[in-house]
């Protein structure tokens, strides 16, 4: 859907319906990794054929996911539920614990990893912390793939979770001196932040990653959303609930100013009720929602209102992520 800013007086209503500034926030939407992983998806289908596997939903979006099924692709959660078969298993862009890798070579799967090259990275970061004899701390969120997978990359007991200023204040190092950190790449950046600056005053010593472990999509989108939420009344972030990153934007609309902010996963969602009174509105979408479902939202929103819609940039976006060796052109063939 395309639309144009109206033409009328500013904050005056065109027909029967009242007029509604929209400020859209860019970026939103798609980053690199997830491209990444979807399109790997994509391609297995197109090389070997339905059906293709993909342990876990391959990012985080409902729409995506189901997509994908009518395709071909079989999502499981664990690769126990997996026949024998010789066809691919796709490992999604959140990572997995190094046991999955060796779980499916000794069920001689054909395996695809599209894990986010982002999160491969902390993984690494992990890796040489531990293997120069460093206590790891993992700042993220319990249970989230992403966190399960980077803590997988190690022998259990070697990374210690911190979750909460709280938790970085309470942490038992069992050496003080011999400490690092690395992070789940969609956190809020100033949580994370005020985390690290916790455990830099407990540990001075303490080794951080050389750049920042926050993924540069995850960054972007919430510096955007910075920007706009001040200047509405509201803010819809298209995402799902299990979606970090889409989770991170709703809050951080919230603490930079904006009076109310709500994460719908497609414009049925919309509440109404909160929204029928607003005279401006921001909207983005997490960096697994694809642009479909942003123009769903505007369009409904345009049943209800004569819209002018405007863009706020905060960054120019130009990463691209190769496809899994195994599914490039040249390799394939």
């Amino acid at each position: 859907m395309k639309i144009t800013p109206m033409t009328g007086l500013a904050g005056m209503p065109v027909g029967d319906k009242p007029s509604l500034r929209v400020i859209l926030c860019s970026p939103r939407g798609f980053c690199a990794g997830v491209v990444r992983a979807i399109d790997s998806v994509e391609r297995a289908l197109a090389l070997y054929g339905p059906p293709v596997y993909v342990r876990h939903e391959i990012v985080h979006n409902r729409y995506v996911v189901d997509s994908l099924k009518l395709k071909g692709a079989i999502f499981v959660e664990e690769l126990d539920e997996i026949p024998d078969t010789d066809a691919p298993v796709v490992f999604s862009a959140h990572g997995v614990p190094k046991s999955v890798p060796e779980d499916a070579r000794d069920r001689h799967f054909i395996t695809l990893d599209a894990t986010c090259p982002l999160v491969t990275k902390v993984h690494r970061e992990a890796e040489i912390h531990f293997r120069r004899g460093r206590e790891v701390l993992l700042i993220g969120h319990s249970g989230h793939p992403e966190v399960v997978g980077t803590m997988g990359q190690l022998p259990p007991g070697a990374i210690s979770l911190i979750e909460t200023p709280e938790g970085a204040r309470t942490f038992v190092p069992k050496d003080p001196d011999n400490l690092a950190y690395v992070t789940q790449t969609t956190l809020s950046i100033e949580d994370a932040a005020g985390i690290v600056t916790i455990l830099k005053e407990r540990f001075p010593a303490i080794v951080g990653p050389h750049k920042d472990d926050i993924c540069y999509a995850t960054t972007n989108r919430q510096e955007a959303v910075k920007r706009v939420a001040p200047l509405v009344d509201a803010m819809v972030v298209v995402g799902a609930p299990n979606s970090s990153n889409s989770q991170r934007l709703k809050e951080v609309a919230l603490r930079a100013g904006c009076p109310y902010a709500e994460l719908v996963q497609r414009a049925t969602d919309l509440d109404w009720e909160k929204l029928g009174a607003i005279k401006s509105l921001g909207v983005t979408a997490g960096a697994s929602a694809p642009e479909v479902l942003v123009e769903e939202v505007l369009d409904a929103f345009a049943q209800r209102y004569t819209l002018a819609v405007e863009t706020m940039a905060a960054a120019d976006e130009s990463v691209f992520f190769p496809l899994p060796r195994p599914l490039r052109s040249e390799a394939a063939e």
